[in-house]
């Protein structure tokens, strides 16, 4: 009887790793490649202690372990042990992301994994591989877009490292990004991409700006160079998403009986008519080193779909946190975050 028993497991498991090994093989790759990185990492005081190391970067890795005190004692981000150990990439891009979408609608094609439930793109820690998949989806279809990844949260599953390359970011920037990450090991909630990275953006960078804040003044160059910049950034992405409201629109005047030309040709000088007026936007100011957008594309070289699914997935919500944040919660931030872990179930 218990040999038939386990002869039926084992004819399960076979049939279950010949039905899921494409994703076996890939859960495998990300494995290995999130390993590697936490083999290779250092403690922190390591680091500190390396008479080698520069003490401008020490400086960068002091700050980070600052920024990550004021969002667990003021915010109410809950504790970890991230940020405790550092990982030199050596100059080198070590994750990418592909996303993907619909060749005439804003619509993301989606990935679903065990346990962290569907995303709207996949990560590779090997490059060849990222571009098998961009160019698997390309065959198919859709519009894509190949994206290096400065960070990522792993949820809590595993310590996650300080990366060399966040060293090269300003104090705010690097602000952002840490109490955006910090967010995801707080609140994550399963099959909500669009809900995680919204309310992640909106933490990160109320966060940043009331941490610079603290630690300068309100009138510092720190804090204002930050606050100019975002104010800029918000502009822009007003804009896009305006967009992606024109290409919705333009998208649903589509039927079976347009040529591909015309929806090509109609597609594409929307876009370009998109990204050209981001000229109109009021130029930032320089207190805070650019990073423009908009200097990203061309007329020979315009954003696709998958770009603008992005911005839906990334800042499409951000008026909503901040309206419920003042409206309901009188500004009092960790009273909201209080509230939103027991509202909203988390990994």
């Amino acid at each position: 009887m218990i040999k038939k028993i386990l002869l039926a497991l084992l004819a399960i498991c076979m049939v279950l790793g010949i039905w899921y090994r494409e994703l076996i093989g890939y859960g495998w790759m990300q494995a290995k490649g999130q390993f590697r990185i936490l083999w290779n990492t250092r403690p922190v005081e390591e680091v500190l202690a390396d008479a080698s190391f520069p003490d401008s970067l020490k400086r960068k890795i002091e700050l980070i372990q600052e920024i990550k005190r004021y969002s667990i004692d003021s915010l109410g981000i809950n504790p970890s042990k991230n940020y405790t150990t550092f990982y030199d990439q050596h100059g080198q891009p070590i994750l990418w992301v592909v996303v993907a979408s619909e060749k005439y609608r804003l619509t993301a094609k989606e990935w679903e994994f065990p346990v962290i439930g569907t995303f709207a793109y996949k990560g590779f820690f090997e490059k060849d591989r990222a571009d098998q998949e961009l160019n698997a989806l390309k065959q198919q279809g859709f519009d894509t877009r190949l994206n290096e990844v400065s960070a990522w949260s792993t949820l809590g599953f595993f310590r996650d490292p300080i990366l060399s390359s966040m060293l090269k970011r300003s104090e705010g920037q690097l602000a952002e990004l840490i109490i955006h990450e910090l967010t995801h090991g707080t609140l994550f909630v399963k099959d909500n991409l669009e809900y995680n990275e919204n309310l992640a953006d909106f933490v990160g960078e109320y966060g940043a700006l009331k941490f610079l804040t603290q630690k300068y003044g309100a009138n510092s160059p720190e804090a204002q160079g930050y606050l100019d910049a975002k104010q800029y950034g918000e502009k822009y992405d007003e804009h896009v998403l305006r967009g992606t409201q024109k290409l919705d629109s333009l998208y649903a005047t589509y039927n079976p009986q347009t040529p591909e030309r015309v929806k090509e040709d109609r597609k594409w000088q929307l876009i370009a008519q998109i990204v050209e007026t981001v000229d109109t936007l009021e130029t930032r100011p320089s207190a805070e080193k650019p990073n423009p957008k908009k200097r990203r594309f061309t007329r020979q070289n315009l954003p696709n779909n998958a770009y603008f699914v992005g911005y839906k997935t990334y800042r499409q919500q951000q008026n909503r946190f901040r309206r419920e944040f003042e409206e309901k919660f009188n500004s009092n931030f960790q009273q909201y975050l209080t509230y939103l872990k027991k509202t909203y179930p988390s990994l």
